[in-house]
Order: C-alpha cells, then sequence, then structure tokens
C-alpha cells in the first residue's frame, strides 16, 4: 500500500531508511565496537545482502499487488529457498558445501508446484 501511495522506489527506499535508523538505534544501545577500519576488511561480496535487500523488498512491492500475499509470498519463500539450496551446493561466501540432493529437489519441487496452485 505505501508503494501506491508513494511510488515504488519511494517505498523501497522508506523501508530500508526506517530499517536503517532503527539498526542504528539497536547498535547505539549495544554499544558495538566495530570500527570502521574493521568494516574495510569486509570481502565485498559479504555487502551483496544489501543489494539483495533492495531487490527482495522491490519485488515485494511489485508483486503483491498484482499477486495477492499469499501468492507473492509463497513465490518469494520460494526463489529464496531454491537461492539458498545454490549456495549450499556450491559452499559460496565462504559456507561450508552442503551437497544439493534428492530430498532437496523434491522439496523445492513441491514449493513450487504450491505457488502453482495457488495461482489458480
Amino acid at each position: 500500500m505505501l508503494g501506491k501511495k508513494v511510488g515504488i522506489w519511494q517505498a523501497n527506499f522508506i523501508v530500508h531508511l526506517l530499517a536503517a535508523v532503527i539498526l542504528v538505534i539497536i547498535l547505539f544501545i549495544n554499544h558495538s565496537s566495530i570500527t570502521l577500519s574493521d568494516y574495510r576488511e569486509i570481502p565485498w561480496y559479504y555487502l551483496s545482502g544489501g543489494i539483495m535487500a533492495i531487490i527482495i523488498t522491490y519485488g515485494v512491492i511489485v508483486s503483491i499487488p498484482e499477486l495477492g500475499v499469499a501468492v507473492a509470498t509463497t513465490a518469494i519463500v520460494t526463489a529464496q529457498v531454491l537461492t539458498a539450496a545454490v549456495i549450499d551446493h556450491f559452499g559460496l561466501f565462504g559456507l561450508e558445501r552442503l551437497p544439493f540432493n534428492w530430498v532437496k529437489f523434491t522439496g523445492i519441487i513441491f514449493l513450487s508446484v504450491g505457488v502453482r496452485l495457488l495461482l489458480n
């Protein structure tokens, strides 16, 4: 609804600005001991979460009015599970490699079928 009121990108900005403000408050309360130089040691690809958050939020803002909350949410969760399975399989971002198997494949198929059934 925020996207309808102010526009898709403006809604995305408001959501992330509010999240940033809340996180700054939480960091202040927790007395974070991380310094600016600590951030320089972070590999660039660790920061891809911020880009992904913008893309996911945009997807939510655009898809919910078109598909409805149930279908959009199920489709987004299914895409996230598939992405997580790929990350696990290849051990991306320095994570332990967890091979893809038929059980995971079956679970993703069931999730996909669920999305398709909700579209009817």
